[in-house]
């Protein structure tokens, strides 16, 4: 049995980086290990925050212990967490890192760490180069690498951007294991009849934050496709928006899409996630630029074929013509997907998602991080 302390954000903090930390220490525990997770007591400032709110108010998880503790802004409060996780010797420390704004708090707290010569240290990065750039990400970014012994990534396009900062500590590239833990698949009719959704109607997903790489922009002009509205196909937009909606509005109105769009753009809270993929007959991922996806893994979880576009690590994830289609980040192109896609049919896809999710597990991350943390450098 190992001692193992995940760090990064945990309930009550809300967003796929807590939920998939909570999954990964419930696997961990499984296994017998002792597992918690030391979260933030402020993640960001809300200055910097572009949601509503950081916090879910949905019940915390069973079964782990979650300590909020680390505020990302205050230097005395790295070098105390760093101080207490030294005395606490955990044999191996799983850390999250995917926004270059987070590199100097975790550095200094994982720097004092190391001194106690017995913790193993394992990043997890999501992230390497960050989809919005800012001054001071290269700095953050090496300073973080620099105090963690190896490396797992996501997709291709991170292990490529880690190897331009850490040409020699071990990596290994796992996939994003699917994300089981929002209940099972529910009959397409429930789900339409729990979202009030039309029963019978044509529905595609649009699931997610929305942000500007994600391209929600490109895929709203698609529907605008005088080929998709002939055909009667509807637009789920289920997701917060996390920059000013003003714009995607005014292309639904400039569109005549009103009509073709359905908008839920709150925060979708984990029990209503498996109403929305349940719903959609295809999840398309139209992004500008990608590592990886955590939309992916759960398609897979619901058995949703996907369009994704030809962009960063996503064409690696979705076989294309099997889980889904590849296309480019185009209006014209998506559209010209969508409608190979109703030409297939749905059933078509459905046994090679259910091949290609055996891929997606819990346990090879969990025997990846155990071997990185045997294989620590000297």
């Amino acid at each position: 049995m190992a001692r193992v302390i995940i760090i990064g954000p945990g309930h009550p903090l809300r967003g796929g980086l807590a939920t998939f930390n909570q999954r990964l220490a419930k696997e961990f525990i499984k296994n017998g290990d002792d597992c918690s997770i030391y979260s933030f007591s402020l993640q960001y400032p809300s200055i910097f925050f572009p949601g509503k709110t950081q916090f879910s108010d949905e019940p915390a998880p069973d079964g782990i212990q979650i300590h909020s503790v680390i505020n990302s802004i205050n230097p005395f409060n790295w070098i105390k967490n760093g101080k207490h996780l030294k005395k606490e010797r955990p044999d191996i420390i799983v850390v999250r890192f995917w926004i270059p704004f987070m590199g100097p708090a975790l550095g200094t707290i994982l720097r004092h760490v190391k001194k106690n010569k017995h913790t193993k240290i394992v990043c997890i990065a999501d992230n390497i180069i960050p989809h919005e750039h800012r001054a001071g990400d290269r700095t953050f970014t090496r300073y973080f690498l620099k105090s963690c012994d190896a490396f797992i990534t996501m997709s291709e396009k991170v292990f490529a951007d880690l190897r331009k900062f850490e040409k020699h500590k071990p990596v290994k590239l796992i996939q994003h294991p699917l994300y089981d833990n929002f209940g099972a698949i529910v009959p397409k009719q429930e789900a339409r009849e729990h979202l009030g959704l039309p029963p019978s109607d044509k529905i595609i997903l649009f699931f997610g934050f929305i942000r500007r790489y994600k391209g929600l922009d490109i895929l709203l002009k698609a529907i605008s496709d005088e080929r998709i509205r002939n055909a009667g196909i509807k637009l789920l937009v289920a997701g917060e928006f996390y920059e000013d909606s003003k714009p995607y509005l005014k292309l639904i109105e400039d569109g005549a899409i009103k009509n073709s769009v359905i908008l839920r753009t709150e925060f979708i809270p984990d029990q209503e996630v498996k109403y929305f993929l349940s719903a959609a007959d295809l999840v398309v991922q139209p992004y500008r630029n990608a590592t990886q996806s955590g939309v992916t893994p759960l398609a897979y979880h619901f058995e949703k074929p996907m369009i994704v576009t030809n962009v960063g690590g996503l064409p690696t994830l979705v076989p294309d013509g099997k889980a889904g289609l590849i296309t480019e980040p185009q209006p014209e192109a998506i559209a010209s997907a969508i409608l190979r896609f109703y030409q297939l049919g749905e059933n078509y896809f459905i046994p090679h998602l259910r091949t290609e999710k055996q891929k997606y597990s819990w346990g090879k991350l969990v025997e990846a991080i155990r071997e990185l943390a045997g294989n620590r450098e000297s």
